[in-house]
């Protein structure tokens, strides 16, 4: 059984797991007050050409995404997402337990457009209803579709006129920037932006997101939630030299590239046999529909998720590939399909 179900299933990158062993042994500061994180902030900032910018470690994206929220937000105010968003439907209700409402706008292709952002203001009018102050996406999003330079720059624009925070998610950023079909650079986002995060956990490290807070009034007091939340790491160190080390020499680049091109045969492959995909995603996650009998018999090789029905007797799967897929893997994956075809 091999799986394709996540972009998580293996450990890190070895050049990662070296640089720990490595460092072992030393003496770090707690907290991510260590050399180690300073270095990863260094690199980053060098990435997305920006100085003036505060970068927190979070171990996870959950926990990411319910810090950025609840320390923009005041008691009163929501945050505006898809239908799709990981925060609606994934995170268990994690971003309204930080007593934030959730304002869900329907996107078949996984995107917020200006006018869902402008609609979702016109429907809250005054102070008996919640008070939107937030956009989240994310890049890649949850079907693998990703934003243009033009989309998240007339984004940016219509947050900036209504006086909303813009957050991106970037748990699979990486795929994303490097994409057949990206325009957009690290410092692009940065500077649409008011906070983003650029992911690790799904792009070759053990664990952990970097934060990037843009914002100069949401960079104030943000440790304090980081601690009060539970995601302030003692050992915060064991998070920066894996961002350390994921930045140097473009190794957090040539992952996701790598991952990419296993999507790419996948894609191909399917697509030659004649299926079609639910979205048009040219990123790491792809979604085939398949026939329910099909499902079936891949199964019993392969493992990957049921993504939602389609009809009667079709389902859409998601296939994802990571930085360690291997590529025989995916030619088998082919091949096993054409096999079985009809």
């Amino acid at each position: 059984m091999y799986s394709f179900n996540n972009d998580y299933s293996e450990g890190a990158h070895p050049r990662i797991l070296q640089a720990m062993m490595e460092a072992n042994l030393e003496q770090n500061q707690g907290y991510g007050l260590d050399s180690h994180c300073d270095t990863a902030r260094s690199l980053i900032k060098n990435a997305i050409a920006m100085e003036d910018v505060d970068i927190h470690f979070i171990p996870g994206g959950t926990q990411t995404n319910l810090l950025a929220i609840a320390a923009a937000l005041r008691p009163w105010q929501a945050v505006i997402a898809t239908t799709l968003g990981h925060i609606n439907v994934h995170e268990t209700g994690a971003i309204e337990a930080t007593g934030h409402k959730v304002i869900a706008m329907p996107a078949p292709d996984g995107k917020l457009k200006p006018q869902d952002v402008e609609e979702a203001v016109a429907r809250h009018t005054d102070e008996h209803m919640v008070q939107p102050k937030m956009v989240y996406i994310s890049n890649s999003t949850e079907i693998g579709t990703q934003y243009t330079k033009a989309e998240l720059q007339a984004l940016s624009r219509v947050c900036r006129q209504k006086g909303l925070y813009l957050f991106l998610d970037g748990a699979r950023l990486s795929s994303a920037l490097t994409s057949s079909v990206n325009d957009l650079t690290m410092a692009g986002i940065a500077s649409f932006t008011d906070l983003f995060y650029i992911g690790g956990t799904k792009a070759g490290a053990l664990m952990g997101e970097a934060l990037v807070i843009v914002n100069p009034s949401l960079k104030e007091d943000f440790r304090y939630m980081i601690k009060q939340r539970g995601a302030m790491m003692a050992k915060g160190w064991l998070l920066g030299i894996q961002f350390e080390t994921l930045f140097q020499d473009d190794l957090y680049f040539q992952l996701a590239s790598h991952a990419n091109a296993m999507a790419d045969i996948l894609r191909q492959g399917i697509g030659d046999l004649g299926f079609s995909f639910y979205s048009d995603s040219q990123t790491n996650q792809i979604f085939p529909i398949f026939s329910d009998r099909l499902i079936e018999r891949l199964s019993q090789s392969y493992v990957f998720s049921i993504q939602e029905r389609y009809d009667d007797s079709h389902s859409v799967i998601r296939l994802v590939t990571s930085w360690a897929t291997k590529e025989e893997e995916c030619h088998g994956f082919v091949n096993a399909l054409k096999a079985l075809c009809p």
